[in-house]
C-alpha cells in the first residue's frame, strides 16, 4: 500500500525527468503480463472469459487497473525513467498496448511499440515497447513457428526486432513465449525444442554474418534455465562453460529453490530468462553486462504472503476465478547494460 501511495505522489515528477542523449548504462526488462486483454470478444479467438459479462468478469475499470498496475513496476524498476526497451508476454493485441504507450504516463516519454499479431489460439502474443528518443527500430520481423509433427497447433511467434541504441549501439532482441506445460512436461516437450532450434538457427546467422553481435534473447520459455531445450538445443550456459556459445544469465538461480521469476507449489523457478551473446563480457565490448548481478525483480509490492506453502508467491490479477487486483504471476526480469564510450569499436551489425 506505502509503495502504492509513493508511485501516485511520484508519476507527476517522472513526467520532468530526463534522460541524457547517451547515457553511461541503461536497463532492457521482460514481463509476462498475465492476460492483459481488452474487454471485447474476439469471435475468432478464445478470449470470452476476459469480457464484462465472461467468467472473469473482466471490465473496463479492471483493465485500467491492470494497465496502471504495469506502469508502476516499469517505472519503480527504472527508478526516475522507464526502461528504454521493454519485453512483453501475454498481450491481447494493439488496443491495450495503445492504452500502456498512448494513453498513459509513457506518452510522455515517448513510447512507441512493435507488434504483429500471431495465430495463438488464446490471442495472447509477445511485444516490445520501445523510447523513441533513446531508440531507433532499424528492421523487425515475427518468426513462425509451425510444429512438422501438428500441423493444426496455432503457435505463438517469436518476435525479433534489430534496434540501434543512442545512435551508436546494434542490439539484436529475440523476444519469446513457448509452449506452456499444460498437458504435462513429457507430451510439450518436443514443442519447446523445436522453439529452440528455430531460435538457434537464427542466432547463428547472426553470429555467422558478424561474430560479435549483439543479441539478447528473453522471455517466458515455459522451461527453465537447466532443461534440454535452453542448455542444449539453444545452448545457452553460464559464463565459464566454453562449450556454451550463449550465456544464460539465469543459470545462477538454478540451485536456489527459494529465488525464481514463478512459484510452483513451494517451490520457485526461472521460466523467465534473459540470455546474451558472449560479446557482452568481452572487456573490449562496447556494450557490457556483469554475469553476476541480479537479473529478478523481486519488489515487495509484486509478492503477497503464501499461507499454503510459506514464504511469498506472485501478486496476481486472479488467484481462479477470485479477483485479486494484483500484478502477474510471473517476477519481471532485467538486465543493465554498460556502455563503454572509450572503446571506438564500430557499430555492431
Amino acid at each position: 500500500m506505502k509503495t502504492t501511495f509513493l508511485l501516485s505522489l511520484l508519476f507527476p515528477l517522472m513526467l520532468f525527468a530526463q534522460v541524457p542523449d547517451h547515457p553511461d548504462s541503461f536497463y532492457v526488462m521482460f514481463y509476462n503480463a498475465e492476460n492483459f486483454f481488452d474487454i471485447e470478444d474476439n469471435p475468432l479467438k478464445n478470449d470470452d472469459a476476459f469480457t464484462p459479462t465472461g467468467s472473469n468478469r473482466w471490465t473496463y475499470k479492471r483493465m485500467i487497473h491492470k494497465r496502471n498496475q504495469l506502469l508502476k513496476v516499469f517505472f519503480s524498476l527504472g527508478g526516475w525513467n522507464p526502461p528504454p526497451l521493454i519485453g512483453l508476454a501475454e498481450i491481447e493485441n494493439e488496443k491495450v498496448l495503445s492504452l500502456l504507450c498512448y494513453q498513459s504516463q509513457l506518452k510522455k516519454f515517448n513510447y512507441h511499440y512493435v507488434y504483429y499479431e500471431s495465430p495463438d489460439s488464446r490471442g495472447i502474443n509477445v511485444a516490445l515497447l520501445y523510447c523513441k528518443d533513446q531508440v531507433e527500430i532499424l528492421e523487425s520481423t515475427p518468426i513462425p513457428i509451425r510444429f512438422p509433427f501438428d500441423t493444426l497447433s496455432k503457435n505463438r511467434d517469436i518476435l525479433y526486432v534489430k534496434t540501434l541504441l543512442y545512435e551508436e549501439d546494434t542490439l539484436h532482441l529475440f523476444i519469446n513465449h513457448w509452449t506452456s506445460r499444460y498437458g504435462g512436461y513429457a507430451p510439450t516437450m518436443i514443442k519447446r525444442e523445436y522453439y529452440a532450434q528455430v531460435l538457434r538457427n537464427q542466432v547463428d546467422s547472426l553470429l555467422a554474418y558478424n561474430p560479435e553481435s549483439a543479441i539478447l534473447i528473453m522471455g517466458d520459455f515455459n522451461d527453465y534455465p537447466t532443461d534440454r531445450s535452453i542448455q542444449e538445443v539453444l545452448n545457452a550456459g553460464k559464463i565459464d562453460d566454453s562449450t556454451a556459445t550463449l550465456v544464460n544469465l539465469m543459470l545462477k538461480y538454478s540451485a536456489l529453490s527459494n529465488v525464481g521469476t514463478h512459484k510452483s507449489g513451494e517451490f520457485w523457478g526461472c521460466l523467465d530468462q534473459m540470455i546474451l551473446s558472449r560479446t557482452f563480457f568481452d572487456p573490449q565490448s562496447k556494450l557490457q553486462v556483469d554475469y553476476n548481478s541480479n537479473n529478478i525483480y523481486d519488489a515487495p509490492f509484486l509478492l503477497i504472503p503464501d499461507e499454503k506453502n510459506g514464504g511469498f508467491k506472485n501478486f496476481r490479477t486472479y488467484e481462479g476465478m477470485k479477483y485479486k487486483g494484483g500484478f502477474s504471476d510471473h517476477l519481471p526480469i532485467f538486465v543493465k547494460m554498460e556502455r563503454k564510450k572509450s572503446v571506438n569499436n564500430p557499430v555492431f551489425e
